[in-house]
C-alpha cells in the first residue's frame, strides 16, 4: 500500500523516512511535535475501504498529514471493523516506533470508537483501548479521536 500527502501526492520514500525528515525538520524550526495515527472505514455493500492517516500536529502552529487506503472486500461486524481499525493503526505505530524512539516525539493512537454508549461503535470501546494501551501507545476515543474521526474520514468519504 502506497502512502500519499494530503494533497494526493505520492511518497517518492518510505513511510518512515518521511516522518523521520519531517521530524528533524519541524524540531529543527523549533517545534514542539506529537505525532497522532487513526483509521477509519466506510462500507459500501461487501466492500470496506480503510484511511490510516500518520498526523503530525506542531504545538500551537498547525499540522500535517500523510495517508494511505486499502480495500476490503468482505463482510463484517461493526465490532470486527472497529477492532479491524484499530489493528491497522496500531500496526502502522509499531512500524513508525523504531524512527519515534529517536526524538522527543508524543505519540497517540485514535480510534475512530464513541466513549458514549449509545452509539453502535462503543461495543469496541473496552477492547480497543486494552488493545491500544497493552501495546504501550496513548489511547484516545471519539471526541477526541481527531486522526480518525476527522482525518482518516475526510479522506475515506
Amino acid at each position: 500500500m502506497e502512502w500519499y500527502r494530503f494533497d494526493k501526492q505520492k511518497l517518492k520514500k518510505s513511510i518512515e523516512e518521511v516522518i523521520e525528515a519531517a521530524i528533524i525538520r519541524e524540531l529543527g524550526e523549533g517545534h514542539k511535535l506529537k505525532i497522532c495515527i487513526g483509521c477509519d472505514s466506510q462500507v459500501k455493500g461487501s466492500v470496506v475501504d480503510f484511511a490510516t492517516v500518520v498526523l503530525i500536529l506542531r504545538e500551537k502552529k498547525g499540522g500535517f498529514m500523510y495517508y494511505k487506503m486499502h480495500r476490503k472486500t468482505t463482510k463484517m461486524t461493526i465490532k470486527e471493523r472497529m477492532i479491524k481499525e484499530v489493528s491497522i493503526a496500531v500496526d502502522t505505530a509499531f512500524q513508525l516506533c523504531p524512527v519515534l524512539d529517536k526524538y522527543p516525539v508524543a505519540l497517540e493512537v485514535h480510534a475512530d470508537i464513541n466513549s458514549d454508549p449509545s452509539f453502535k461503535s462503543n461495543v469496541a470501546l473496552k477492547e480497543a483501548m486494552g488493545y491500544i494501551l497493552g501495546m504501550g501507545y496513548i489511547f484516545k476515543a471519539k471526541p477526541d479521536a481527531y486522526a480518525s474521526s476527522y482525518c482518516a474520514d475526510r479522506i475515506v468519504h
